[in-house]
């Protein structure tokens, strides 16, 4: 990391980077407070559209990781910037919970089922047949079709749950129309997330545990990357891949030192 102009910003991944099953991956509080005391710019990275940016700062706050707000960049934000970018003061029908529904009514936008402009899918804990049924419905009669990440299986205590991705596949097999995805690993998330923090992708290093997401999209931003081994990807596994992160760790303890 040291052949190319000093990192100046960070970009950090939550699950399996910062904290894991519900406690903070060792080294992660003490990565977080070295970044606050450089003062160099960050943002916490999620595709999970649940939360609210605030939602999840209290999540971390409880298990002794400092990270406001503000701080917090989730696939629901990404997408509502999106679509403010694209169509400004539209209308959507949504599948999702309170993270994605806060996100677009704060860009703005109408939620609707009369003719919105767009079916934006995310995730939530309750998938419902009624509301997909609707979904599908209206792609069929002309709604642009957007989700906020292509995660097909999400985590929980008894074992994977089905998640953005799956639902969407469900939408396409009905209707034959492609979302288009925002979150990782399309680079639109980390461009969003520089431009959130005036950030450079020459300068700036993507923290990640996952090949197929965090390094990839990473790389197709002009980031550095890091795969930390805190998470989804093994040692093992990266060999499998034809790209290759800028840095392998065990875990953000053994970035302290590199902020």
């Amino acid at each position: 990391m040291s052949e190319r102009r000093p990192v100046e910003c960070w970009l950090a991944d939550m699950d399996g980077v910062l904290v894991h099953e519900g406690h903070p991956v060792p080294g992660a509080p003490e990565f977080i407070s070295r970044l606050r005391e450089s003062g160099k710019r960050f943002l916490v990275l999620t595709n999970n559209s649940i939360y609210t940016a605030r939602d999840l700062s209290a999540r971390l706050q409880a298990v002794g990781l400092d990270v406001s707000e503000d701080l917090i960049w989730t696939s629901a934000l990404a997408t509502a910037a999106f679509l403010a970018d694209q169509a400004p003061g539209g209308s959507a029908f949504v599948i999702g919970e309170a993270g994605l529904i806060t996100a677009l009514h704060g860009m703005g936008y109408v939620l609707t089922d009369r003719n919105p402009d767009y079916v934006v899918l995310g995730e939530t804990r309750t998938y419902s047949f009624s509301t997909i049924t609707t979904a599908i419905r209206l792609v069929e009669r002309g709604a642009r079709f957007l989700a906020t990440n292509p995660d097909t299986v999400g985590p929980s205590p008894e074992g994977p749950l089905p998640a953005t991705g799956a639902v969407a596949a469900l939408i396409t097999k009905a209707t034959g129309v492609e979302p288009y995805f925002v979150g990782k690993p399309n680079p639109l998330m980390m461009r969003s997330a520089l431009n959130r923090i005036e950030a450079h992708s020459e300068t700036t290093a993507m923290v990640g545990d996952r090949m197929d997401t965090d390094v990839i999209s990473g790389i197709e931003a002009g980031l550095r990357t890091v795969l930390v081994l805190s998470g989804v990807t093994r040692r093992e596994d990266i060999g499998r891949y034809p790209y290759r992160p800028s840095l392998v760790v065990d875990s953000v303890a053994d970035l302290v030192d590199e902020v």
